[in-house]
């Protein structure tokens, strides 16, 4: 049986965080300060016309009846400045190629096959403990670049991080990857780093994957 509820149009997405009681986290027991997600380039294809859709639910536009292509990988974690304490209405968004690697942007150069499914850039509002789901897809690689979910923190409307989320399994491509390999220390690397994980028993085959932003940003700074 699938673990994770379905996401539906007419539900109250922030009712989905309650897959934050599948994680072990433990707010307050960090005894020293966190390795900060590492800042990595925004890329030239941030969407240049966003959707009418940009919900957090990526794999489904509106009320269409029809889901993208791809493995449908359930993105989750929290935002955090380095002492490990939540960042509360933190502004997150992803953005990403589709399953054939095309972006939601008009410069893309596999336009004409993008996926009319696939919504292709998210956002969400972290709550109190700083929590953030998408629904989306797992990423896959395209010419010159390994698989990544590109990746922006605000904090009170201006700009805390730009950063990419890097797939472990890919660790061959990653190694091969020059945006991945400029960031030399590996607690860094790490950091933006995460494990897609199978769901147990999951039908649609569907993935996991968890992973926590850290800012140099505390939630009472302005």
């Amino acid at each position: 049986m699938n673990r994770f509820p379905i996401v539906t149009h007419l539900a109250d997405r922030r009712s989905l965080l309650a897959l934050a009681g599948l994680l072990p986290w433990a707010p307050g027991l960090l005894a020293e300060e966190l390795t900060k997600t590492p800042p990595f380039t925004e890329g030239p294809f941030y969407p240049d016309r966003l959707p009418l859709d940009t919900d957090n639910d990526l794999i489904i536009i509106n009320n269409a009846l029809t889901t993208s292509l791809g493995t449908i990988t359930h993105l989750t974690g929290r935002v955090l400045d380095t002492s490990g304490k939540p960042v509360p209405n933190a502004g997150v968004e992803i953005w990403q190629v589709d399953n054939g690697g095309a972006y939601l942007h008009s410069g893309t150069s596999n336009k004409d096959k993008k996926d009319k499914n696939f919504q292709g850039f998210g956002r969400f509002t972290t709550g109190s403990t700083g929590e953030f789901y998408f629904r989306t897809i797992q990423p896959v690689p395209y010419p010159g670049r390994t698989p990544h979910i590109h990746v922006k923190v605000r904090v009170k409307g201006k700009d805390a991080l730009t950063s990419q989320i890097f797939v472990a399994q890919e660790k061959d491509r990653n190694d091969r990857d020059g945006i991945y390999r400029a960031v030399r220390d590996p607690k860094s690397r790490a950091a933006a780093t995460a494990s897609f994980d199978p769901i147990p028993n999951s039908k649609l085959g569907e993935k996991v994957a968890k992973i926590d932003l850290v800012i140099g940003i505390s939630p009472e700074m302005p």
